[in-house]
This record gives structure tokens, sequence and C-alpha cells, in this order.
């Protein structure tokens, strides 16, 4: 299975009440100093429609995204463009770019006041046609998500499939541990 447009998500802490409008001046901070390897693009507000996308940031590679789907606040980091390397390097890359924001929204967002989860992600194959919500498709693909995230977390983790035909094959990570953002970045440079 030859698998892009890889999507992390990676949720906000529940102790954690984040006001999206400081996503928007913040992801508006990021386009004008230039602050990801990227070219980005415009900042986009969805705040008025509730249960998805709340606050997007286009890039040339990918979109970052403030998402509330299923209740939880989250940041969505969707590929876009074509990576290289095995399924578990796309994985990797996508975990970076979103872990990279996280730690950039963190140092950013007023006092402090926000802090993703070192515990909780998930992954997202966008992409029906290629990875349909199958248990075929899950047949393949979880070897390759088991593999990486020992490797990189290094800790024991359980999976859970979302089991809903209609929607995307998603697979949420919960790990046994909370993980180190730093060493994990470095694993994945």
């Amino acid at each position: 299975m030859e698998l892009q447009h890889i999507t992390v998500k990676v949720f906000v802490e529940d102790a954690c009440q984040p006001d999206l409008e400081t996503f928007i001046n913040i992801f508006h901070a990021w386009i004008q100093k230039e602050r990801l390897d990227e070219l980005l693009i415009d900042v986009a507000d969805y705040r008025h429609v509730r249960g998805g996308p709340e606050v997007l940031l286009v890039t040339d590679q990918a979109d970052y995204c403030m998402d509330s789907a299923d209740e939880r606040l989250g940041l969505v980091y969707s590929r876009k463009k074509p990576a290289n390397g095995s399924a578990q390097e796309r994985i990797g890359q996508a975990l970076s770019g979103a872990l990279k924001a996280c730690r950039l929204l963190e140092s950013e967002y007023d006092a402090g006041n926000l802090r993703f989860s070192r515990q909780n992600f998930e992954v997202v194959i966008n992409d029906r046609a290629i990875a349909p919500n199958t248990e075929d498709t899950h047949r393949q693909f979880l070897p390759d998500l088991e593999n990486f995230v020992s490797k990189t977390f290094g800790a024991g983790f359980q999976t859970e499939k979302e089991t809903d035909a209609r929607r995307r094959y998603r697979l949420r990570v919960q790990l046994e541990e909370p993980f180190d953002l730093e060493s994990v970045l470095k694993k994945l440079s």
C-alpha cells in the first residue's frame, strides 16, 4: 500500500481551555515571521462550524489546524504533498510536523496555558481510495504503525481503530507513559 496524505492529531490536555482566537493571531505571526520550514500561505477561521476544523493554517506542504472533531480539541497536521520513504518514515514525517507545531504553540500561547498530550495522538490516512476504513487496510497498516510507535517511543501502547466504515481509516494511540517531546523530535529528525 502506497500511503500518502497521512494526518496526525495531537490532543490538547483536557485541563486546558484555550481561546481559539489566540491561534488565529499566532498563525498570522507564523506567516509574518516565517516560523516553519515551508511556505506559509494563509489562515482561515472556521470557528462558526462546530465539531471540525476551527482555525486553519494553510502551507504548501501541509495544513495545520486546531480541530475539535469528536469533541476533542487538538492540533491536526495534514500532509498534502507526497512524502518520500517507507510508510513508517511517512508516519514519522507527519508526527514530526505535528509535534514541532505543538512545541511552537505551547511556547507562544499566552502565559503557558496550553499543553498538548504526551500520551495520546491519532493517525489518519486521508485517502479513502487507497486506504478505505476496512479490515484489509487495518491488516496492512497496523504493523507499520506498531513498529514505528515501538521504535519512536520505546514504551507500551494500545491502539484503537475507528469502527465506523463511513469514516476515514484512523487509529488512536494511547501510550502507557508520557513521552519527552524534545527526545522524540530528536529521534524523528
